[in-house]
């Protein structure tokens, strides 16, 4: 049996397309007519082999900018009075990231086939998340697509916002990091062995210092260093491969939120703040609380968080309000807790949880700079004092060059 590719027309005239399995084109006119559709054309689908390029688009990945920039397209577009089919023609037609331009084709003819937007989106979990399906699937059921995708777009763009800041205060400390280990490489591997062979032609006995350098060097050049290294890349490895197991997140997911130097402090802000977004999110799309909480658990991308988040659904199960079982989890400072119990009693928790979300956001922008401006200084002073100590280890020899030579 092959796969045929057909075009048909319902009894409203609507096009359709579909695949079907038969032994010739006929079989498949004939069961398509026999549903009381109209074949339009019928085709067999092409076999061939995976191209290079088919397989360098599906290794280049779907940003979540890009999201953003298909979400707004996408939203105006719907607001504009544009048919749904009509706009993903459009959208995929004008997309450049090529992954993501195959998937709105795919999206698209399932959409053609009949199927919801929110259906076809589902199956593609690897560029659109559970929140931003719950959210489609709420807009459609709401008759409100349009904002919905507006405020999903919002959600994405504050998301990475935060993101892009975060990393872009963190660059000048890795790039001092950086530098500081390609000198210190350099002088352990090169400057420290010329000064050895100097040292040796002179012979005398070296100072306590020097000797330590030399030693840090010649094991670096040795066998035993390359052990070493080989022992450190297999340490880091296995930690990477730990951590990729459940027990391995959770255990660092708790260890992050306890980190020195006010890093836990500013995972826990991030975390709050994008809890904050996404519950508010979901509930000012219109999905159902216990959905939404779900969700924001399995999107929190904090272990801790999404088990606070499974009590607080069992407890709204049993009747309680959310800030009731929320106060019982310590990850929630009592500021969330109580400004949810404000939007509880008010109806407008959506509203509070923005309100929320904006000052840990804010709160997250300020702890990071203030990181980096005390962690720069600290760099540039380590940096010095290793590089001198090897600087003075060198020369102290020389100092005594006299005696050495007499």
């Amino acid at each position: 049996m092959s796969t045929f590719v057909y075009k048909v027309r319902d009894v409203r005239g609507i096009l359709s397309r579909g695949e079907l399995e038969a032994d010739s084109r006929a079989a498949v006119a004939t069961s398509l007519s026999g549903q009381g559709l109209t074949v339009v054309e019928v085709s067999e689908k092409q076999k061939g082999g995976t191209s290079l390029s088919d397989v360098l688009s599906d290794l280049r990945p779907v940003k979540a900018r890009h999201i953003t920039i298909f979400s707004r397209q996408f939203a105006t577009m719907i607001s504009s009075g544009l048919a749904l089919l009509r706009a993903l023609h459009i959208l995929e037609s004008q997309t450049q990231n090529p992954k993501l331009k195959t998937i709105i084709g795919s999206v698209r003819k399932e959409v053609e086939g009949g199927a919801a937007l929110s259906d076809s989106l589902e199956k593609h979990p690897q560029v659109f998340n559970r929140l931003y399906i719950s959210m489609v699937r709420a807009g459609e059921a709401g008759g409100i697509l349009d904002e919905t995708l507006n405020r999903v777009a919002a959600q994405l763009e504050s998301d990475d916002n935060l993101k892009r800041s975060i990393k872009s205060a963190m660059v000048y400390p890795l790039l001092i990091a950086s530098f500081a280990l390609l000198i210190l490489t350099a002088m352990v591997l090169f400057i420290i062995p010329t000064f050895a062979k100097m040292y040796d032609q002179l012979g005398g006995k070296l100072p306590l210092l020097t000797r330590m350098m030399v030693w840090v060097s010649n094991t670096m050049t040795s066998i035993v260093g390359l052990f070493v290294l080989a022992g450190l890349g297999g340490g880091v490895y296995g930690l990477i491969r730990l951590k990729k197991t459940p027990q391995g997140t959770a255990a660092w997911d708790r260890m992050k939120l306890h980190l020195p130097m006010g890093i836990g402090e500013i995972v826990r802000k991030l975390a709050m703040a994008r809890f904050s977004r996404t519950l508010g999110t979901l509930i000012s799309s219109g999905v159902p609380i216990l959905q939404a909480i779900e969700i924001t658990g399995e999107t929190a991308g904090n272990v801790v968080v999404s088990e606070a988040m499974a009590g607080v659904k069992e407890g709204i199960k049993q009747g309680r309000p959310m800030s009731e079982p929320l106060s019982s989890q310590s990850i929630f400072p009592p500021m969330v807790t109580q400004m949810i119990a404000v939007g509880e009693e008010t109806g407008a928790i959506d509203t509070m949880l923005g309100k929320i979300a904006d000052f840990y956001e804010d709160e997250v922008s300020a702890a990071v700079k203030a990181l980096t401006s005390i962690l720069e200084p600290i760099m540039m002073i380590g940096v010095g004092a290793i590089v001198g100590v090897i600087v003075i280890s060198l020369y102290l020899p020389i100092f005594n060059l006299m005696n050495i030579v007499h």
